[in-house]
């Protein structure tokens, strides 16, 4: 009876552990889906456009291509477009502005922005489908799942085509390279080059009769590429030997490229990425290049002649010139 008795006790202590041990694991689970509820409910979300599939450089942007999700409002990237309308404020890279845009920023910059390391700050975006039905293009690779960003994206009714590249008062001009001057084909449309002009100038004669020296020259600096060829998809990983490359250029400075091109040879020189010092002139001839000094020029002094006065006479069958004083 005795045996019966103490089985009977230890397995009611053990259904009571065990029941316990449900209890336990039960109420930890609610507490923790508790407190992921209190935390989803605590974190502020916007609903943005994502892309559904891949989408390279002059695609058309259309409603099967994106989908809405959910993103913590303090994660959103700038230029995102929301599906409430319009998009995240963001900044438009300096060089992508016009003068008299750049000249406004000078006189009276934006708070908190520096012009020409940030650019200036877009806050007026229209929406991604505008109600004009208006179409936009894509005009960088956009990945799955990649948020669509305003700089990715034409203007609605915009061409993805070189055009829609060129900021207000800008033009495009092709200049010639080759695997030298074109920096071994690792341009992409988007980079930022210098340009050097290389030419024959007057100079000084020297013994040889020669009046003309090799100059290379900076010409431009920090003007932005375009187009490589007749691409202007800047997302290629591989390296491609360009013959010409197109560069967004003023009116004034597509005069000097010209004149540059036409009378010397031009070679790029690739800026790195966020460089935005300020570089003064520079300017290399044979001479500075080995560090030779140019003679100086021989100056011909001329020296004043004696005045002689004479007188002819005849002696026997001869004139001769007899030397006198000079009276005057």
């Amino acid at each position: 009876m005795r045996v019966v008795f103490g089985f009977v006790l230890i397995l009611g202590i053990a259904l009571a552990g065990f029941a316990v041990y449900l209890a336990n694991g039960y109420v930890n689970s609610y507490r923790v889906a508790l407190a992921k509820a209190k935390g989803a409910e605590g974190i502020a979300t916007v609903e943005v456009f994502v892309a559904t599939k891949r989408m390279n450089y002059g695609d058309k942007l259309d409603k099967d291509a994106v989908r809405v999700v959910k993103f913590p409002r303090a994660s959103v990237p700038e230029g995102t477009f929301l599906q409430r309308g319009g998009a995240v404020p963001y900044h438009k890279p300096w060089d992508e502005l016009d003068e008299e845009t750049q000249d406004r920023l000078r006189e009276n910059p934006q708070p908190g922005v520096h012009p020409r390391r940030d650019g200036m700050k877009i806050t007026e975006i229209a929406d991604l489908f505008p109600e004009t039905g208006e179409e936009r293009f894509v005009m960088r690779t956009i990945e799955r799942g990649e948020a669509v960003l305003a700089s990715k994206v034409t203007l609605p009714g915009q061409d993805a085509g070189i055009t829609s590249r060129l900021s207000p008062g800008m033009r495009a001009f092709a200049i010639k390279v080759d695997v030298a001057s074109g920096v071994s084909g690792f341009l992409r449309p988007g980079d930022r080059v210098d340009v050097y002009w290389t030419g024959r100038v007057a100079s000084f004669a020297d013994e040889s009769g020669r009046s003309s020296t090799d100059v290379t020259k900076l010409i431009e600096t920090g003007v932005k590429l375009i187009a490589v060829d007749q691409s202007a998809y800047g997302d290629k990983t591989a390296t491609t030997i360009a013959r010409t490359v197109t560069v967004s250029a003023k009116p004034q400075q597509v005069a000097a490229l010209a004149q540059a091109q036409s009378t010397g040879r031009l070679s790029l020189a690739l800026v790195g990425s966020g460089d935005t010092s300020e570089v003064g002139p520079v300017e290399v001839d044979q001479m500075s290049l080995l560090g030779l000094e140019a003679p100086e020029e021989e100056k011909i002094v001329e020296v004043e002649k004696e005045e002689v006065c004479t007188i002819r006479t005849r002696k026997g069958g001869e004139m001769i010139e007899i030397p006198i004083p000079c009276t005057n």
